[in-house]
């Protein structure tokens, strides 16, 4: 069962949770599908759950957001991006061990 720590973003939703947020934010482009993301989705629910008040765990369905995934140059999934100040600063793209994504989170705050 997915954290409700986890923000399911939609393009309308986008602006409001990324770039206005004053925590850094990590975006995890996926689709159910991909057998990779599908294997992510319990530590980025473990992330969400233990960096609550301290950065901001969001999704995107590259199939229900395809403009996203389109405006961010997402072109493998998983791809992992990082935002500070509502800025793009870091990606990872595949499945990733637990410590290197918390590296770079941890990173921005």
């Amino acid at each position: 069962m997915a954290s409700p720590n986890v923000i399911n973003l939609t393009d309308s939703t986008f602006d409001e949770k990324v770039t206005k947020s004053a925590l850094p934010v990590l975006v995890d482009f996926w689709a159910p599908w991909c057998g990779p993301c599908v294997q992510l989705s319990p530590v980025i629910d473990e992330i969400a759950n233990e960096r609550v008040g301290k950065a901001v765990v969001a999704k995107v369905n590259v199939d229900e957001s395809q403009a996203l995934a389109a405006k961010f140059r997402v072109n493998s999934i998983p791809a992992l991006l990082f935002f500070k100040g509502g800025q793009p600063v870091g990606q990872l793209v595949g499945r990733q061990p637990k410590a290197e994504i918390l590296s770079k989170l941890d990173a921005l705050a």
